[in-house]
């Protein structure tokens, strides 16, 4: 399997509140070695965040289904798994592309339990693409940092959680938008994520930047932060790269 761990992987914009569909990113070489690493006419299965949500897969279905062949990806077919199709997953040896896609890390955990998609997982040899959730999700231990109100002060939120084990690194995307935000009336990363560190190690991600995992090796590619112990500092930059050991 090769990996692709990204924050965001870029393919629409929004316009008047409607998205529309452009090619991927191009940022520190992402889609020069997608290109590179791309198989004819491949079949694609995306995985779903939020598995209810039938209207929004549908949508990012059909946005990628425009935007990768705008990137020169050829695509036979695609497809996505969410709860009106979860036995998609027993087949996903039969795929040669898996994207695991955005959204809220927790609800996503728990539909990769419900289908057992770590198990599965290892039956796949093609290329894994994980979008900013889906990112986080992939960690041996997932880091779901809290996100939505109410989640930083509740006794009840799980902040670690397992996840499908592709990389041992704990990922944070979007790091250039988040960095200053306020939740439940605390700075999100001085007064929460960084306590959350101590003894630990985050890999804090900003757009267009990316890991990539191919057998026992990690490279990491564009800006990029470590926070550790409750401190902060920058490990990569733009056009780099970054082995990890």
């Amino acid at each position: 399997m090769l990996a692709y761990l990204t924050s965001r992987i870029g393919g629409s914009y929004k316009k008047d509140g409607i998205r529309i569909p452009t090619q991927l990113s191009a940022e520190n070489s992402f889609l020069n070695s997608l290109q590179t690493h791309w198989k004819d006419n491949s079949k694609i299965l995306i995985i779903s965040a939020d598995a209810d949500d039938t209207e929004k897969n549908d949508g990012i279905m059909k946005i990628y289904a425009v935007s990768f062949s705008m990137s020169g990806l050829s695509v036979n077919q695609i497809q996505i798994c969410d709860s009106r199709n979860e036995r998609l997953v027993h087949k996903i040896a039969d795929y040669d592309v898996v994207i695991l896609a955005g959204g809220h890390v927790p609800t996503q955990n728990k539909f990769f339990e419900k289908i057992s998609l770590k198990s599965h997982i290892n039956d796949f040899d093609g290329i894994l693409i994980g979008i900013s959730a889906g990112t986080m999700n992939s960690a041996e231990i997932v880091y779901a940092q809290p996100e939505l109100e109410g989640e930083s002060i509740d006794k009840e939120y799980k902040r670690f959680l397992p996840g499908l084990g592709i990389t041992k690194l704990m990922i944070l995307p979007h790091y250039q938008d988040i960095k200053n935000d306020i939740l439940d009336g605390r700075r999100l990363f001085e007064d929460i994520t960084y306590p959350d560190s101590y003894g630990k190690a985050f890999y804090a991600l900003e757009d267009g930047s990316y890991f990539m995992v191919e057998d026992e090796a990690t490279t990491l590619f564009g800006t990029a932060y470590l926070i550790k112990d409750g401190t902060i500092r920058q490990i990569c930059e733009n056009n780099k790269s970054l082995r990890i050991t």
